[in-house]
C-alpha cells in the first residue's frame, strides 16, 4: 500500500493502467473489434487513462474514507484493501459507465432508451472490472509498488 503522496501517485498510475488496458480490450470486444483501427485504440486507450486517472483521484479519497468507516479488522493488511476495492470499483464503475456511454454515442450510436443502455453498460463493466481489480490489476499494482517504488527497509547494522 502507498504511504506517501508520490507512492499514491504512482500507485494509482498502475491500478489506472491496468485496469483501463483489461476494461478497454474488454468493451472492445464487447463492441467488436473490426470496428475500431489500432491507431483509433490507441488515441482512445490514452484519453480514457487521462480521465480515469483524473476520476480515481477524487473517487479514491472518498471510497478510502467509506471503507475505513465500517466495522471490520482494520489490523490486516487484506481487509483494508478488499474494503477500499468493494468501494471503489462501483463507484468507479458508475462514473466511467457514462464516459463509456459518450464514447459509443460518439464513435456510433446507443440502441434503446439511455437509462437502460446505462444499466446494461454497469453491469457488463461491474462483472469484470470487480474480478479484475481483486483478482489481477490489485495484486500486480502492489507487487510492483513494491518491487519499483518502495524504498528497501534499511538493514540494521
Amino acid at each position: 500500500m502507498p504511504s506517501n503522496k508520490k507512492e499514491g501517485i504512482i500507485f494509482a498510475l498502475f491500478m489506472c493502467f491496468g485496469m483501463v488496458f483489461i476494461m478497454t480490450f474488454y468493451n472492445t470486444a464487447l463492441h467488436g473489434f473490426e470496428s475500431v483501427t489500432a491507431g483509433a485504440l490507441f488515441i482512445q486507450f490514452i484519453v480514457t487513462l487521462v480521465v480515469a486517472f483524473m476520476i480515481e483521484s477524487i473517487v479514491e479519497p472518498k471510497a478510502r474514507k467509506l471503507a475505513l468507516s465500517f466495522p471490520y479488522d482494520h489490523s490486516k493488511p487484506r481487509n483494508i484493501i478488499l474494503g477500499i476495492a468493494l468501494c471503489m470499483v462501483p463507484s468507479m464503475v458508475l462514473i466511467m459507465s457514462v464516459y463509456g456511454l459518450l464514447l459509443t454515442a460518439f464513435m456510433g450510436s446507443i440502441e434503446g432508451p439511455l437509462l437502460a443502455a446505462y444499466a446494461k453498460t454497469v453491469g457488463l463493466n461491474l462483472i469484470v472490472a470487480l474480478p479484475a481489480q481483486l483478482l489481477i490489476v490489485g495484486p500486480i499494482s502492489r507487487w510492483l509498488l513494491v518491487k519499483f517504488v518502495k524504498p528497501a527497509a534499511p538493514l540494521n547494522a
